[in-house]
């Protein structure tokens, strides 16, 4: 058998990470059987590549391949593309006509984006699957055929299972062997090197010189979350290649092939990832918020207890921490009510009961969303001090991504 090695070099495969190995290596030891194999991954890891591998590895390698997109074919035909129809079996069918298990009969046929079936073909690939039966389209006639079946998702089988849209049984047939290919963002070291495989590709493609990263934009580029995995970092390169006249890439021109989603006026950038999957930024802005939220209910307290208590001195004692968290001040400082007429100035006269801590608390909300802005650059200069401007270890205490802790320093210019 062949080394991993070696079939890499064959599939043109790129990359060292041990999932991907993993999975290659699955592929390589049930090659030589007939077992029903089901791949998984996001869109655009290129689940494609494994049932070619499985196929060129079988024994079935001489004969037909075909690889067929289920959620390419309308509902109302994909019956009569799998199994083949007879002449007149409806409208248009003019011809009998052999169907893709019939063509592929010794050989492999792929199944891609298999949960897409409608349930009445789910029925029929079950029979093939069981005893390699099949029956075309307006025939009573069973017909046999010999196919290793490979099928791809990116759809979580189980969750359809449970919804009644993919039978369970014929799930449990296909998925015999199951391999899942890791998406892009799990990969990050073969990010970089895929990148300039497909720079070079392009290279010769256009006959033109070869596009080069900078240091920078190799560090933004392995910390983007590609959505579409492989084929969007392939779009990139070949985006660059065209457009760009520089053939050296800094991470300002990088950062512009790279979709934005805005939404939050705080928020440079929100990555899609899942609908279960909040964004970084969102997750900072909220803390921002609870943060900003609990202070002010605090200093509401502080004022009410200021104007109605008379002895200011126990006052400040008690609240003399909070004071110097929400001013900054060091704490030997001396708290003297005029220094900090900003914070608790009570309006002469005297104001009639109540009325004054109802006006003085109306201007500390009013005071609140504009200091939005200049708490998140506290949180972040503070983050970055503590852990003496290690971003990585700055941005695991925010709870944000390194790439966001990065377009907030250029943004603030910390």
């Amino acid at each position: 058998m062949e080394g991993l090695t070696t079939i890499k070099q064959r599939f043109e495969i790129i990359g060292n990470d041990p999932k991907l190995n993993r999975s290659l290596e699955k592929a390589m030891r049930v090659a030589p059987t007939d077992i029903s194999v089901l791949v998984t991954g996001e869109s655009g890891v290129g689940k494609e590549t494994i049932p070619k591998i499985i196929h060129q590895l079988s024994h079935r390698k001489h004969a037909n391949y075909i690889a067929v997109n289920c959620g390419a074919i309308p509902e109302g035909t994909i019956d009569s593309e799998l199994f083949g129809h007879e002449k007149g079996a409806f409208t248009g069918a003019t011809n009998t006509r052999k169907g893709y298990f019939e063509v592929a009969d010794g050989g492999t046929i792929f199944l891609d984006e298999v949960g897409e079936l409608p349930l009445t073909t789910q029925v029929r690939l079950l029979r093939v699957l069981e005893n390699g039966e099949f029956i075309k389209v307006g025939s009573s006639s069973v017909q046999k055929t010999n196919v290793r079946i490979v099928a791809a998702t990116n759809m979580k089988m189980q969750q359809a299972v449970q919804k009644g849209k993919f039978r369970e049984d014929l799930y449990y047939r296909l998925s015999t062997i199951e391999l899942n290919l890791p998406p892009l963002r799990e990969r990050e070291n073969d990010i970089h090197l895929l990148f300039r495989k497909f720079a070079s590709d392009f290279a010769q493609k256009y006959r033109m010189p070869t596009i080069r990263l900078e240091e920078e934009a190799v560090h933004l580029l392995t910390h983007y979350r590609f959505p579409g995995n492989i084929r969007q970092l392939r779009n990139i390169a070949e985006q660059i290649s065209v457009v760009e006249e520089s053939r050296s890439i800094n991470v300002e021109k990088l950062s512009q092939y790279l979709p934005n989603y805005d939404n939050l006026p705080a928020v440079i950038e929100k990555e899609r990832t899942s609908e279960s999957d909040l964004s970084n930024d969102r997750d900072m802005i909220y803390k921002v918020l609870f943060e900003m939220r609990k202070e002010i209910n605090d200093l509401k307290k502080l004022t009410l207890d200021l104007i109605k208590n008379e002895n200011k001195q126990q006052v400040k004692e008690e609240h003399l921490q909070l004071i110097e968290k929400i001013r900054g001040t060091d704490s030997s400082e001396e708290f003297k009510p005029d220094n900090n007429v900003a914070l608790f100035q009570i309006q002469q006269p005297k104001p009639t009961k109540n009325q004054g801590a109802y006006d003085y608390i109306e201007a500390i909300e009013e005071d609140e969303t504009l200091s939005l802005h200049e708490k998140e650059i506290e949180m972040i200069r503070k983050s970055l001090e503590r852990n003496q401007n290690k971003r990585k270890l700055a941005a695991k205490e925010l709870g944000i991504s390194e790439r966001t802790l990065y377009r907030k320093i250029k943004q603030y210019d910390l």
